[in-house]
């Protein structure tokens, strides 16, 4: 059985803070969005049985407050799903007055020694909000090298799922093949990959509700099956279901995101979803090959993210 790693980034969008909104606009808009963000998300996966792993970026506490990450952790927690570690770099450096000031965007443009000491911080931040000490990280952006991994091991975090092959070389820049996409140890942590479908030759795209159809996500899982694939794991955004403004249904996303959940539930018996803090036991030998490009397949997706951008996207 392939284990299934459905994976929800959990943040603060930068974007709104740069805009000037206050923090409780910034939270309505990234993570309560429109009525589809992480609270209806959370119901959706229990309406399914579904497990996810909410990756929460506890940074911009350092501009905002704690509060506000601890409003994105006590609902997750309380639904009996797990928090895990996420962060954005570039809020080490930002402030709620200027909103021109921000730190280096990605943690691969710090050095070693910075990225732990950002990555223990982190850590605080987290479980200062009330999560329990992560076992798993990813970065923003999936900005991650091999020294992201080595300060994530002597940490003691065991999983890292910042390595995606549709953003590789970078800024996501652990150095694994890009169609890479069965785990592996690594400096001293286990390696779970984003998955991904190839678009086109030697190009990929990784399994998001926003880059995929419902059908490539189908055949995506079907392939894993079929293929006795060691994991998939899956992205999503507390705020991937609205449009970038955060104020009105992305009613493409959702559609797609109920047909993953639909999906999921009905092959839970080969494709169980799983928490990182089960601490699974994963196979680390194999060798799986993305889903092949399709060109039918490719062309649905385009019609559909057209609409996306040109109704979705323009939705009040």
């Amino acid at each position: 059985m392939a284990a299934v790693f459905l994976t929800i980034d959990t943040e603060f969008a930068w974007r709104h803070h740069a805009a000037g909104h206050d923090a409780a606009t910034i939270h309505a808009r990234s993570v309560e969005p429109a009525g589809v963000g992480l609270t209806a998300q959370l119901a959706m996966l229990a309406r399914y049985g579904l497990k996810a792993t909410f990756f929460v970026d506890p940074m911009p506490a350092l501009v905002h407050g704690d509060e506000w990450i601890a409003r994105m952790v006590a609902p997750v927690l309380a639904a009996g799903q797990e928090v895990q570690l996420h962060c954005h770099a570039n809020w080490l450096g930002a402030d709620a007055v200027d909103r021109t000031r921000h730190g280096r965007f990605e943690l691969t443009d710090h050095d070693a020694g910075a990225q732990r000491a950002m990555l223990a911080r982190a850590i605080d931040l987290l479980t200062a909000a009330g999560a329990p000490r992560p076992v798993a990280f990813r970065s923003g952006s999936y900005a991650a090298n091999d020294d992201t991994l080595r300060a994530l091991a002597s940490l003691g975090i065991a999983y890292d799922s910042s390595h995606n092959g549709n953003h590789a070389p970078w800024p996501s820049a652990i150095a694994l093949p890009p169609e890479r996409i069965a785990p592996v140890r690594r400096h001293g942590v286990v390696e779970v990959p984003v998955t991904q479908v190839e678009d086109r030759r030697g190009r990929w795209r990784n399994a998001q509700v926003c880059a995929l159809s419902a059908a490539e996500m189908r055949a995506a899982l079907d392939h894993a099956v079929a293929h006795d694939h060691a994991t998939v794991t899956i992205v999503g955004h507390s705020f991937e279901l609205a449009n970038r403004a955060g104020t009105a249904p992305n009613k493409m996303h959702v559609r797609r995101f109920e047909a993953l959940c639909e999906t999921l539930a009905a092959r839970r018996g080969g494709l169980p979803t799983t928490h990182f803090a089960d601490r699974p036991v994963l196979p680390l030998d194999r060798d799986d090959r993305p889903l092949a490009r399709n060109a039918v397949r490719r062309g649905w997706r385009q019609v559909e993210q057209a609409w996306s951008t040109l109704v979705a996207e323009r939705a009040a």
